[in-house]
């Protein structure tokens, strides 16, 4: 599949929005599909693809067989099919007390940024990439709600969660929907992965 479909491809929450999201046939394929490995030496996991419905279940088998791991290193993660399973992965990634990595190379964008955002410690390689944009339907994208709105609190919260302030999450959410539309995205620059605090200090 085209990669760079995957990248302007924004997992929406339903219950977010109240209203059905069509997926293209090619997202639909990506449904099921296995996104975590272990390494060949076990002692760190791999993400590389698309976060959908089965990767909660999917990483907690995973993590349950290899219980002495406690890093995720990124390869690919251009998104998510559903944002309700991704907050939910990310959320439990955090509590469980993961660090997280991106390769050498790594591409993250959308809800494979929000993912990242779980890591106790967040780390990258060289020539690395982090994407962020809107969210939104055929009708609706997150800039046409008012800051405050009930569709951005969920996301602001999540980002409360996983350690950030109230302001740097307010601040790197806004960010996020006014930089590039639903369709677009937007490679953040070293100032700007520093500014909002991407990385662990």
């Amino acid at each position: 599949m085209n990669r760079s479909k995957i990248l302007l491809f924004i997992g929406l929450s339903l219950s977010l929005v109240g209203c059905k999201v069509f997926l293209p046939a090619e997202l639909r394929q990506l449904e099921g599909l296995q996104i975590f490995a272990v390494s060949d030496a076990g002692d760190y996991f791999v993400l590389d693809g698309v976060i959908n419905s089965s990767s909660f279940k999917e990483f907690i088998k995973l993590s349950q067989l290899h219980p002495n791991i406690n890093t995720i290193k990124i390869a690919h993660c251009g998104g998510s099919i559903n944002d309700n399973v991704n907050l939910q992965l990310a959320s439990y990634v955090h509590e469980k007390g993961f660090d997280i990595h991106l390769l050498d190379n790594a591409e993250i964008a959308s809800g494979g940024v929000d993912f990242f955002l779980a890591g106790i410690k967040r780390t990258c390689g060289g020539n690395t990439k982090i994407g962020v944009h809107s969210w939104g339907t055929d009708q609706e994208k997150a800039t046409d709600f008012p800051k405050g709105h009930k569709y951005h609190l969920p996301y602001i919260k999540y980002y409360t969660n996983v350690g950030f302030t109230q302001k740097q999450a307010e601040d790197f959410y806004y960010f996020t929907i006014y930089a590039a539309s639903p369709d677009g995205i937007h490679w953040m620059t070293e100032q700007e992965i520093v500014k909002y605090n991407m990385l662990s200090n």
